[in-house]
């Protein structure tokens, strides 16, 4: 937290309104304390600091105002629509701008994703407090504002929002897919459930009632909020329940769900045995691989990628220092961006960090991480070949070829489907006869890809021999 009393400049005309009808002006913030958000609509951290300020938005009632405003890190970020997309997935009752050039960032000296500006109710810049976090000293500070706020008559423009809204469609948003010889598994995020279908896309099971909650039990009560990866491993499906900061198991025998690991909310784990699944607190849960009873967790939250022994019920740090960035090293000494899938071959685990826009390995058993192909977090693009020249753009999810030494690539930033030539060699890029929106799953089995097309609410079926790709009609 910073202090910096000062007159907030006036919201400039290059903004645009995502949720809004009219540009909004400083003037109809004033009156109450405004909590200014600088967020990116792919960052885990700042997807946790909106919740944060939806929450004190709530607890506050009419006497804070929030305005989030969006900044890109990557290039596909400067697009309105893609934007709106990303942040569609969230339920946010207020203003949303879009800043492609960074402006209103430059004017306010902003220095890393996510920040909040506090204003008072006159319009001065009083805090800053940078990262996610400290929610309770965030709560203080506007109660502190607040109380000193002297009511004064005002007859501002009211701000009037409309609805970031979706189609109707069977799916929102899927994005884990899990597959095995009879059935499809899909995490419909958006709608808060994982499906059971089969090849044809017919519905057979629905787990989780539908709506957001963290509840166990048989499938049609229980609850999951926004699941994201998903692992299959005989008759037992295991969910990275994002939303919930969890890991839960759905027994397909009987679709009784519970909770592996995961308190519901996101937080620092403790490293040894788990006595009470709930007690351990994990931060956004992104993905999940498993080698016999070692299950790996990818944590977007805190850039760690976990193991949890399901035997022993022992969970320990397998890798990541907690800080973003992409630098290798033994165990904690190396760091991740945002790691959002995971794939595992014998004692050889891959990760997908998104952040990195990179594709990195970790030795089971001696926590070495290495980069396989990207550089940081500011070097991306869309470039086939060797590694030391290819590029991605915020990839999303990988999958292994059970048949031929490739990694696949939802190379969600750019749209397109992506192979890694294991043991180095290059990057290609699988041409398909339609582009992608934003992929953000895979399963690869019996030379069939099975892609979470996310932002077009489908899944599709590619025929990896012949190059054909259809829709699977999942519920329709």
């Amino acid at each position: 937290m910073t202090t910096d009393v000062g007159i907030a400049p006036e919201f400039p005309p290059s903004l645009e309104w995502l949720n809004l009808s009219e540009p909004l002006r400083m003037a109809q913030l004033r009156g109450k304390v405004c909590a200014v958000a600088f967020i990116n609509a792919g960052s885990a951290w700042s997807q946790q600091r909106l919740g944060d300020l939806a929450h004190l938005r709530a607890r506050h009632g009419g006497r804070l105002n929030v305005v989030a405003v969006h900044v890109p890190r990557f290039e596909h970020e400067r697009d309105a629509r893609r934007v709106a997309k990303r942040l569609s997935r969230h339920k946010l009752d207020f203003p949303i701008a879009h800043d492609p050039d960074w402006t209103l960032w430059q004017q306010y000296g902003i220095e890393a994703w996510p920040t909040v500006v506090l204003l008072d109710g006159e319009g001065r810049i009083h805090e800053r407090w940078v990262g996610d976090g400290q929610v309770r000293e965030l709560d203080a500070a506007v109660t502190a504002l607040n109380d000193a706020i002297v009511p004064q008559s005002r007859n501002d423009a009211p701000i009037e929002l409309r609805q970031l809204r979706e189609p109707m469609l069977p799916l929102r948003f899927p994005v884990g897919i899990a597959v095995n010889a009879n059935y499809l598994y899909v995490a419909d995020s958006g709608h808060h459930r994982v499906l059971e279908c089969d090849h044809g896309g017919r519905v057979l099971r629905q787990f989780g009632s539908g709506g957001p909650g963290f509840i166990d039990g048989p499938m049609e009560l229980s609850a999951f909020n926004r699941p994201h990866g998903i692992c299959l491993q005989r008759d037992m499906l295991y969910v990275a329940d994002s939303g919930n900061h969890a890991v839960r198991r759905i027994q397909l025998r009987t679709g009784d769900i519970d909770t592996i690991v995961g308190a519901g909310r996101a937080g620092e784990p403790v490293e040894g045995l788990v006595t009470d699944a709930r007690a351990i607190a994990l931060d956004q849960p992104r993905a999940l691989a498993l080698s016999a009873e070692a299950m790996h967790i990818a944590t977007a939250g805190d850039n760690r990628v976990w193991t949890y022994d399901l035997g022993k019920r022992e969970l320990r740090l397998l890798a990541g220092s907690g800080a973003l960035g992409v630098a290798d090293g033994s165990g904690k000494h190396a760091s991740f961006a945002e790691p959002a899938g995971l794939a595992t071959v014998q004692q050889m685990i891959y990760v997908c960090d998104a952040a990195g826009s990179a594709i990195r390995s970790i030795n089971s058993r001696s926590g070495q991480v290495t980069t396989l192909l990207g550089e940081d977090p500011w070097h991306f693009g869309e470039a086939d070949g060797a590694r030391v020249e290819a590029r991605l753009q915020q990839p999303q999810a990988i999958a292994l070829d059970p048949d031929a030494p490739v990694l696949w690539i939802a190379d969600s930033g750019n749209d397109a489907l992506r192979m890694l030539r294991l043991g180095g060699g290059e990057l290609a890029t699988f041409q398909l006869p339609q582009r992608l929106h934003a992929p953000s799953g895979l399963a690869i089995a019996d030379r069939v890809a099975w892609i979470a097309d996310t932002d077009a609410h489908a899944v599709l079926r590619l025929d990896i021999q012949s190059g054909a790709l259809r829709h699977v009609p999942i519920g329709e």
